[in-house]
């Protein structure tokens, strides 16, 4: 039981201390937009933003850092 206590104990040290994904360097959002929520896929990353008191999700592309899409959350449901 005390050996399966110290794996555990070790595959939890071990995970904690790996690598994080690699993140952009910086991100131009637009003016007046506030960043709420980030995540990232192979070639995207995704940036939920709250502009005029709509939220939106931009689409940026990984390498060059464009907008690839941009989706407006419709909060009146």
């Amino acid at each position: 039981m005390i050996l399966g206590i110290a794996i555990l104990v070790g595959a939890f040290l071990w995970r904690l201390n790996a690598a994080g994904p690699d993140l952009p360097a910086g991100i131009a959002l637009p003016d007046g937009a506030r960043p709420l929520a980030f995540t990232q896929g192979a070639d995207w990353f995704a940036i939920v933003v709250e502009q005029d008191g709509a939220e939106r999700i931009l689409i940026l592309d990984r390498l060059t850092g464009r907008l690839r899409q941009s989706v407006t959350i419709d909060a009146s449901r």
